[in-house]
Formats: C-alpha cells, sequence, structure tokens
C-alpha cells in the first residue's frame, strides 16, 4: 500500500508518495506555486486559492500515472487562514493567509478586530481566520454569494472529492483563534456577543476523519495544520523531543499529554486525536536570515552569486578569532510578535572590536535561536521537565550547519535532523496510513522516521 502527502506552504507546495510498508519515500515534488496576489489594501496578504488547488490536483494526478494508484492522501497546510466558498464549494474569495495584517486595522474607535476579540472571546491575533472574518464583515467585504469558511487545505480536499460542505479538524480551527481547546469547540456564544456572525463556521471534526474519496477511490483526509505535520513528521517519539524548525518563520515545538491553561507567549495546540503540543512561534524566523542576505547584496563589490556560503565563512571565522558571546546580541523581532506586533527588532553589543560582519551574521542566528529557546526554557518550567532529544527542521536548519551547531551549544543537547526534507507532507503521509488502516497507530508509522 501507498499514501500521498500533500503540504500547502505559504511559498511552495510539497507532495509525497510514501510506502506504507516502510515509510521509504518513493516519489517527492516541490513546487513554488507563486499564488500571492498583488494590490489592493497593503494589510492584506492574500493568495489564488485555485491555482494552488489546481496545483495539487495535476500534481497529484502525474504521480500516481507514474507511479501507482494511492490508497489514501492526507493534507496539511498553512494555518490560521481562510478563505470564503459558496454552497457549491466553489472559492468565492482570495485565501486571507497567516500574514495577513487587517485584524490591526482600526475600526471601532480606535480598536482593531484583535484587540476586540482578544478582550472578550480570547486569543486572536491578527492572521487568524476569525480575526480576519470579523474585519471583513465590520467593513462588509464579505462576498455576497459566500456560505462558509474553509482553510486552503481543507479547501484542496473539497475539490479533490467533490465534497461542497467543510470539514476541518480540531487544530485548524484552534488556529482561528476563539477557540475552546478543553472542549474542542468554537467559542460561539462569546463570538456572537463581540457581533461575530458565526454561520460562516464549518463543522469541526475531533479526528483527522475521511473528507471524502476521489473519483479513482482514493480516501482523502481533512486536514492536518503545517506545524502540527512537521511535528509528526519530524518525531519518532512525541513524549521526549523537542522540534526546532526553522522556514519562512519559526516554532519550538514540544509534546504535552493535557490540557493545561496557558497565558503569555506560548501556544497549547492540538495533535494527534487526543494529544496536544507547546508552541513557541517567531513570526520572522528564518526570514531574518534571508533578511541579512538582502542586506549584503546591497553592499557594492560583494560576490552575489553565493552570498550565504560567504556569510558562514565570515561567521566561522568570527567565531575562531572571538568566539559567540563577542558577537553583536539580535533580537530578531523584525516583524513583531503575535502579542505584540508592533515590537521591532533591536542590536546591541557592538564594540570597536566587533565590528564585522562576521559579529553581525553570529548575531542573527543567536537572535532566531535565542528567541525559540526562550520559549522553551518557559515551556519546561511549564511542564516540570526538559525534553531528552533535540530535533530540527526546515531549510533554515538544514542548509546552515553553523545554525545546526549553534543550537545544539543553546540547547544542550545533540541535533538530529530527519532523512526526508518534506517534514509536514511526510506527517501528513503517515496520518493517513493510520487513518487507512496500514499501520495499528500513528505511534508506530512514526517509528519509521529515519535520522541523518
Amino acid at each position: 500500500m501507498r499514501v500521498l502527502g500533500v503540504d500547502m506552504g505559504t511559498t511552495t507546495i510539497s507532495i509525497v508518495l510514501a510506502d506504507c510498508s516502510s515509510g521509504t519515500i518513493l516519489e517527492k515534488r516541490t513546487i513554488s506555486h507563486g499564488a500571492f496576489i498583488q494590490g489592493g489594501a497593503p494589510y492584506h496578504k492574500i493568495q489564488d486559492a485555485d491555482r494552488m488547488v489546481q496545483i495539487v490536483s495535476d500534481t497529484v494526478g502525474e504521480m500516481q500515472s507514474r507511479c501507482g494508484k494511492a490508497q489514501g492522501i492526507g493534507f496539511s497546510g498553512q494555518m490560521h487562514g481562510m478563505l470564503y466558498i459558496d454552497r457549491d464549494g466553489n472559492a468565492v474569495s482570495p485565501l486571507y493567509t497567516w500574514q495577513d495584517g487587517s485584524g490591526n486595522v482600526p475600526v471601532d474607535g480606535g480598536k482593531t478586530c484583535s484587540q476586540i476579540l482578544g478582550e472578550s472571546v480570547g486569543a486572536a491575533s491578527s492572521g487568524f481566520g476569525l480575526t480576519t472574518h470579523f474585519y471583513l464583515q465590520k467593513t462588509g467585504a464579505i462576498p455576497a454569494n459566500a456560505w462558509k469558511m474553509v482553510t486552503i487545505s481543507d479547501y484542496a480536499a473539497m475539490r479533490l472529492t467533490g465534497r461542497k460542505s467543510p470539514l476541518i479538524g480540531r487544530d485548524m480551527a484552534a488556529s482561528w483563534g476563539c477557540f475552546d481547546l478543553e472542549n474542542g469547540a468554537f467559542r460561539l456564544a462569546a463570538l456572537e456577543r463581540a457581533g461575530v456572525d458565526t454561520a460562516f463556521l464549518p463543522e469541526v471534526t475531533g479526528s483527522h476523519s475521511v473528507a471524502g474519496e476521489t473519483a479513482g477511490g482514493c480516501a482523502v483526509l481533512c486536514s492536518l495544520g503545517d506545524n502540527q505535520a512537521s511535528v509528526i513528521g519530524s518525531l519518532d517519539d512525541m513524549n521526549s523531543s523537542v522540534l526546532l524548525n526553522i522556514g519562512t518563520g519559526s516554532q519550538v515545538s514540544l509534546g504535552c499529554d493535557r490540557f493545561l491553561d496557558l497565558s503569555g507567549s506560548i501556544d497549547l495546540r492540538p495533535c494527534g486525536e487526543t494529544g496536544f503540543i507547546l508552541v513557541g512561534s517567531g513570526l520572522c524566523g528564518g526570514r531574518a536570515y534571508a533578511m541579512l542576505e538582502k542586506f549584503y547584496e546591497t553592499v557594492p563589490g560583494m560576490e552575489k552569486s553565493d552570498l550565504y556560503a560567504a556569510m558562514q565563512t565570515q561567521a566561522e571565522e568570527f567565531l575562531k578569532t572571538h568566539g559567540k558571546n563577542a558577537a553583536w546580541q539580535v533580537r530578531t523581532t523584525f516583524s513583531g510578535t503575535r502579542h505584540n506586533p508592533d515590537e521591532r527588532g533591536s542590536i546591541q553589543g557592538i564594540g570597536i572590536e566587533n565590528f564585522t560582519p562576521g559579529a553581525m551574521t553570529v548575531g542573527v542566528m543567536q537572535g532566531i535561536l535565542g528567541e525559540l529557546y526562550e520559549e522553551y526554557v518557559e515551556m519546561c518550567r511549564v511542564l516540570n521537565r526538559k525534553a531528552a532529544h533535540l530535533v530540527g527542521s526546515g531549510n533554515g536548519i538544514r542548509r546552515n550547519p553553523l545554525m545546526r551547531q549553534l543550537a545544539e551549544e543553546m540547547f544542550a543537547l545533540p541535533l538530529r535532523v530527519p532523512a526526508h526534507e518534506e517534514e509536514a507532507a511526510f506527517g501528513a503521509a503517515l496520518c493517513a496510513m493510520e487513518r487507512i488502516g496500514a499501520v495499528p497507530s500513528l505511534a508506530d508509522a512514526q517509528k519509521m522516521i529515519r535520522y541523518l
């Protein structure tokens, strides 16, 4: 038996075909979808949902034509974002992504939708689906023929199966905000008191149910959040490992077997059928390192062909000569934080002896990791335990050996990297294996994960 795993990310779509008996990836594809839509209000960050779904449909079809039929398809996708569909299951709006800033736009006497919902309902950062929906409702921007809200990856599952009514898992539902994690449902009464039209909310399932079948009889699951899928696809033991994921954004995730009432910067997110993960997020994450590369690119005389290699060399030379404690102290909150969108980054510790590019590069890397390490320390305090293993995923970890070295030193643990690169897509595939009965449990599927 074989399954497909599909991850619909912010900039790319990754698809893997995996063997259910060994976990071997038989075929994989990663495509830049180019779905961002330009124009409109500058605070909106929107994408063409049907363009993304067409890429998924075409690629899934090609892979099965070449490699044989899959028995199941698991989906993962970017969290927090939403789009509207009509009663026929067709998109009638763009995808409003997790980067959308409309929730921070003043609407009522100077208050933003994020503030209004945060004060009266619960977690409601800008970019969260319900915050975006509330803003569009207040500004009269919901399409007249809109019927329900759905995530991008659950919309893709609908289109592949011909399903007309959306069905989403509790992890995706929770990513929209204003969600009661303990009871697994939206805070409907509080939302309605705040003036939110809750008729647009879709059905929520406690498990990642089969949403339907393709015309060829392949079972299609409702989607996991990309964070949860990446955790599932990276950790062979959810209880003893902490995961660092550094890509466009960044997260540190640690398994938790019970509901916790948390406050502060750490999120509790559903993961699996009954479990949770503690998650700390950096909005800038790996993008901070990409920003630094763009900064160097503007310097006259710099060789533009492989600036990342030059940055790595300069950083390594600085460390050999001066050590990491002499680097610049960089706080990489360049895009703000979930709880304070107006916060910005800072640089300290610059002196005559360390006024070098290498000191800045090391500082940025330590800043990216340090933001996550602060969250990890708080997680350990909350759970009263530390992780026994450190796992890294995302291109910011995979393509940067110095980042891996600094992570090992900061977390005081050896770092393992999964042998497969498409962690979220693979996690979705593992869930599909369990759901179609190819393995006894999700934990058994995760035992097939191999590390470099």
